[in-house]
């Protein structure tokens, strides 16, 4: 009996209950929902269909998707900030609603480093500057030549308001002062759809989401913004490249995973092991390459590292860029 009295003691202090104890021992008993808060289609989408894949096999549960769309990626992302923290509900997101969000927005109903426990990064990947096909420019110089001739009447596209692609492009127009408009879409498969059928002259988006139109030529790839050529497009320069040096065109896209706050250590700790040895796979990476992206050093310790690398950049870009939103 006093074993028994030691040893609940000893998990009470651990922060784990005996019913939490019996509940990590047996994890995963049923099916997990990874709440992807973007639309089908895109690159948040494409990351998290291929880790559920893997992931199940692992875990030998089912692993399901649920595209949970809405207020620039906040309204899955708070969804699962609410959900009860013991590891089957789970968030694969984009760099919006964990990176950018608490720069951009008035209210976001989450405080990305308190409600939540950080998991792993899975991926990354430089977003690259596309054309309507009718646009007559194949480079940074002619694109600046043309955006002057028609200051105030060119248009762009980006997969939601203060994404990434929003942020990225506004930075352009407003720091070489193009006067350009921006058009807002719920998610990277519609805006993608319009950018290729001339509803809006051009935009930012992942290959994951353009492959179709980039094979058929309905728009035209002119320059990669981040660090380095992506192997799909190798012809394609970068930002740098073209002369454009501003440390803001190397920011890539991050895809994450996280779980709500207080999730079990164990969980968290199993969570994260599989998630590495999949994202540094052979298979995976050879995957990962055919939609632009890139694995990335995983694990929780790194992923709050990269947080706080990258946060004053992106400080920096929402000032220049003007991006607000309430």
């Amino acid at each position: 009996m006093r074993i028994t009295t030691a040893l609940a003691a000893l998990a009470l202090a651990l922060g784990c209950t005996p019913a939490v104890q019996a509940q990590t021992g047996s994890y995963p008993s049923r099916p997990i929902t990874l709440v992807v808060p973007a639309g089908a289609g895109g690159g948040t989408d494409v990351v998290a269909r291929v880790l559920a894949d893997e992931l199940g096999k692992r875990l030998g549960q089912a692993v399901v998707v649920d595209n949970k769309t809405g207020a620039s990626g906040m309204l899955g992302t708070q969804a699962v900030a609410r959900a009860a923290p013991d590891g089957y509900t789970l968030l694969v997101a984009y760099s919006t609603p964990v990176f950018y969000a608490h720069h951009i927005f008035a209210k976001v109903p989450y405080n990305i480093q308190k409600d939540f426990a950080f998991i792993t990064q899975l991926a990354s990947t430089s977003v690259v500057m596309m054309v309507n096909a009718k646009v007559p420019v194949h480079n940074m110089q002619e694109f600046m030549a043309w955006a002057q001739q028609n200051k105030g009447k060119v248009n762009y596209g980006s997969y939601g308001q203060g994404s990434a692609g929003h942020l990225m492009s506004a930075y352009l127009s407003e720091s070489r002062k193009l006067d350009m408009t921006h058009v807002a879409y719920k998610s990277e498969a519609p805006h993608i759809q319009d950018l290729a059928g001339g509803v809006v002259s051009w935009g930012l988006g992942t290959i994951a989401a353009a492959q179709g139109v980039l094979k058929d030529n309905r728009v035209r790839p002119i320059a990669i913004f981040g660090p380095k050529r992506l192997a799909e497009l190798p012809n394609v320069p970068t930002m740098a490249e073209q002369g454009f040096a501003d440390p803001e065109f190397n920011t890539v896209a991050w895809f994450t995973l996280l779980a709500p706050a207080g999730t079990p250590k164990p969980i968290l700790q199993r969570l994260e092991k599989e998630a590495v040895e999949i994202i540094h796979s052979t298979p995976m990476k050879a995957r990962f390459q055919v939609f632009g992206l890139e694995s990335v050093p995983g694990g929780a310790a790194q992923f709050h590292k990269d947080f706080d690398a990258v946060d004053p950049v992106i400080q920096r870009l929402v000032k220049i860029s003007g991006v607000k939103a309430e």
